[in-house]
């Protein structure tokens, strides 16, 4: 896809209809035709809006996994809990001759 044929901010679907993974590609995609410098002064701050809702997004995503990690180890529902933890893996890795 060339510059000249790159969808325009408005032929994008809406940030809030993106997963985190869509909206990161995008962001990315975003900052590099920005940093290419062939984009013009206006576009380059219309990609700019674009890409500080999309940061948005994805950072909004990623709290919210971040609160469901945080409520599930508060009730004892850790991530693979099988009644040890790490720290009595790593202590019987370590004890070992």
């Amino acid at each position: 896809m060339t510059p000249d044929d790159s969808p325009t901010t408005a032929d994008l679907a809406p940030v809030g209809d993106l997963s985190y993974e869509q909206a990161r590609d995008e962001l990315v995609a975003l900052v590099s035709r920005i940093e290419s410098g062939q984009v013009p002064l206006e576009e380059a701050m219309g990609l700019w809006e674009r890409g500080e809702e999309l940061a948005a997004h994805c950072q909004g995503k990623l709290d919210a996994a971040q609160e469901t990690l945080d409520r599930a180890t508060d009730r004892g529902e850790g991530v693979g809990d099988d009644g040890g933890t790490d720290e009595t893996a790593t202590s019987q890795a370590t004890d070992q001759p």
